[in-house]
């Protein structure tokens, strides 16, 4: 045998290498099921990261809070953090939006994580008897109702925040922002605006829960109207 035909045959022996294009690891990454939305981004990307950090953010702020309620310096610092935790939640919504990464994991978790982070506040400040229990439990009640809602509906469509939701949630974050540091070590003009917000937000609190109500059973209407097979 030639060593012409000896060398071709050990190249045709050799294993070939693998060209990796960009279509071809978008291609592996959805077959990996990573894609929140069929042909949708990914799971993995800034918005949820954000929407996570969120979610560790709770256990940290809690325990500044409830650790050292007399220590002013100390209610200052679970105030940042609960700021920077809600900053979050305006800056992950803005990138899903610019740049389609809109997810239904996002749909659902960013308003879990929301509610999470504030509830931990509600509750933190009845704890320490800065806020009634009756506001507490009201609220919380109808967050979790509200959650629990998003949930069971899952199969006629995603829920995702409207409006009404919004801003019920910047009020209640500017409440809590103004409630956290401590009534007690701020002057009477601050007392005064918290406590303002905060039956602001209690009031759209209970308002948005009943639109949300209302938008669920629109939302179940419509999927059976298109689909009557299931209508059971």
């Amino acid at each position: 045998m030639s060593s012409s035909a000896t060398s071709g045959q050990s190249a045709s022996n050799a294993p070939k290498k693998r060209r990796f294009s960009a279509d071809s690891v978008k291609k592996w990454a959805s077959s990996k099921n990573w894609a929140g939305n069929a042909n949708g981004p990914s799971n993995l990307n800034v918005p949820n990261a954000l929407t996570a950090l969120r979610l560790v953010l709770v256990p940290v702020f809690a325990w500044l809070l409830l650790a050292f309620p007399a220590d002013p310096a100390m209610r200052w610092w679970a105030t940042v953090v609960f700021l920077l935790a809600i900053a979050t939640d305006a800056v992950d919504g803005r990138i899903a939006r610019k740049y389609n990464l809109v997810t239904n994991f996002g749909k659902l978790w960013d308003p879990i994580a929301d509610k999470a982070l504030t509830g931990m506040a509600f509750i933190g400040l009845s704890i320490l008897a800065e806020l009634p229990w009756w506001i507490t439990i009201v609220i919380l009640v109808r967050e979790l109702g509200i959650t629990a809602l998003r949930w069971a509906i899952i199969k006629y469509g995603v829920m995702a925040a409207n409006r009404g939701g919004k801003l019920k949630t910047v009020t209640q974050s500017v409440a809590l922002a103004m409630f956290l540091p401590g009534l007690q070590f701020m002057p009477g003009w601050w007392a005064v605006i918290a406590w303002i917000v905060m039956i602001a937000a209690f009031v759209l609190t209970v308002l948005t829960g009943l639109d949300y109500l209302r938008e669920a059973q629109n939302l179940r209407r419509n999927y059976l109207a298109a689909h009557p097979e299931e209508d059971l």
